[in-house]
């Protein structure tokens, strides 16, 4: 159904809509990746430690990023004004946006870094094995204080991508990966007169990096010479109410709808950790794996956000539409050659995270049910994206919670546990929560832009 629902698309409407688009898309690509492969390379090194502190990683990570996503959801909330405000050349609103959107991720940063500190103490009644939770729970304190410099980076960070810079982020995020990856190498392993600190050592690698992350932005964005004139806007560096309140009127529902994808795959970890450490750290090797690819679509989703947004602003709602249409083929495209590829690689890509040849088979089979999700992935978060630029974001929350939440996770833990079918069987009930989001969010898209639609709006209600 889906991927025919894309035939509808004329491809000579879209296509001068493709280059541009993935101008925009590649750093952002990369940039998103570099959030993703933090988890990668601590997944990895750790991995080589232990089946067990592998399996604490994945307690730690799924017990932690809900928080960590929705603070990034809510400072997405200023991409579609910022590029709105750019397509209108409205210069005094876009310093506006500045100042708030910086204000609004450090609060929301402090939030999560606190919140985060409290996590901890609640792993004792997620059911999980006791030796995981003992790895976690320190590792987890850790964690949680680098909330605060990664906000700092997105509030920085979406403010210059909603006018189109989208490389600076980018190549800070290849630096801090590297850094990232050099001292969790040395601080898991010992080397180079660094402390043997094993699984505690990836969680000091990933602070210092996003700490490092999060200064070069605010450097780059306070101090570049192309944004002089954005600053120079700007007439207080205190918060403007009103602006506030239009960022979280957009960065909450982005928030909460991210909230309850990423919350749903936590708790299907969780189950899965009922089931043992051995079936939990493969879901961690698969659902790692699924992460990348599924950052990288978000990457193209971004440029749908910045295109359809400054196209909307400049008041060219057909144009808009064709350019969500044309980041639809791409993630369509991109993921239906990754769901190839994790067919093809599935008994060989685990082997980057463990030689444990239970471990291994299992993510194999996850990885089946990885590949046909691919698709649906892709196109929902096109979708979101899309609707972002329109500045839709509630009905997509509302469809999140109730395809993830009432429809996903329960037929997931019916599958697993009542049937039987093990981690296989959760996995498949995450596969339908994206697939129903994908179909409902691509109808809503084309009826949001559709002429038909926007010109019933446009017709005044007749008095009785």
């Amino acid at each position: 159904m889906l991927p025919g629902s894309l035939e509808v698309i004329e491809v000579k409407d879209i296509r001068p809509h493709l280059r541009p688009t993935l101008l925009l898309a590649y750093p952002v690509v990369l940039s998103q990746l570099g959030h993703i492969m933090v988890s990668f390379v601590d997944s990895v090194l750790v991995g080589r430690t232990g089946t067990v502190p592998l399996a604490a990683v994945s307690l730690g990570v799924s017990s932690t990023t809900v928080l960590l996503i929705v603070g990034i959801g809510l400072s997405m909330g200023s991409v579609p004004l910022v590029a709105a405000a750019d397509g209108r050349r409205d210069l005094p609103d876009l310093a506006r946006l500045l100042v708030s959107s910086v204000w609004l991720s450090v609060l929301a940063g402090l939030a999560l870094a606190g919140l985060g500190q409290l996590v901890p103490p609640l792993l004792h009644y997620l059911g999980q094995a006791p030796e995981v939770e003992a790895l976690a729970a320190p590792w987890v304190r850790v964690i949680s204080w680098s909330f605060l410099p990664l906000m700092v980076f997105q509030g920085f960070r979406e403010f210059a991508e909603g006018l189109g810079l989208t490389r600076q982020a980018m190549w800070l995020s290849v630096l801090a990966n590297v850094v990232n990856a050099v001292l969790c190498y040395a601080l898991v392993f010992g080397h180079w007169g660094a402390p043997q600190m094993g699984l505690m050592g990836s969680a000091w690698a990933t602070l210092i990096a996003r700490v490092l992350m999060a200064g070069l932005m605010a450097a780059y964005v306070l101090m570049a010479q192309r944004l002089h004139t954005y600053r120079a806007a700007v007439r207080s560096w205190w918060p403007d109410w009103d602006t506030l309140v239009r960022l979280l009127n957009l960065g909450a529902p982005i928030g909460v709808q991210m909230g309850f994808e990423v919350g749903a795959f936590a708790a299907a970890a969780i189950m899965i950790g009922w089931l043992g450490a051995v079936p939990l750290a493969a879901h961690q090797v698969a659902i790692n794996l699924a992460s990348i690819t599924y950052m990288a679509a978000t990457g193209i989703a971004a440029a749908a956000t910045i295109r359809v947004g400054n196209l909307n602003g400049s008041g060219n709602l057909a144009e808009a539409r064709q350019a969500g249409f044309a980041a639809y083929v791409l993630g369509f495209g991109f993921m239906a050659s990754m769901a190839v590829l994790f067919i093809a690689t599935r008994h060989l890509a685990p082997l980057m995270y463990s030689h444990d040849p239970v471990v291994v088979a299992q993510a194999g089979t996850l990885l089946l049910i990885a590949a046909l999700f691919q698709v649906s992935d892709g196109l929902q978060v096109m979708g979101l994206g899309a609707l972002r630029g329109l500045e839709d974001v509630k009905v997509p929350s509302v469809v999140a919670l109730l395809a993830y939440w009432a429809v996903a996770l329960p037929l997931g833990y019916f599958l697993g546990f009542k049937l039987h079918l093990g981690a296989p069987g959760v996995w498949t009930g995450l596969l339908l929560g994206l697939t129903i989001v994908a179909g409902v969010l691509l109808v809503r898209f084309r009826r949001e832009t559709s002429p038909e639609y926007t010109a019933s709006l446009a017709q005044p209600v007749p008095a009785e």
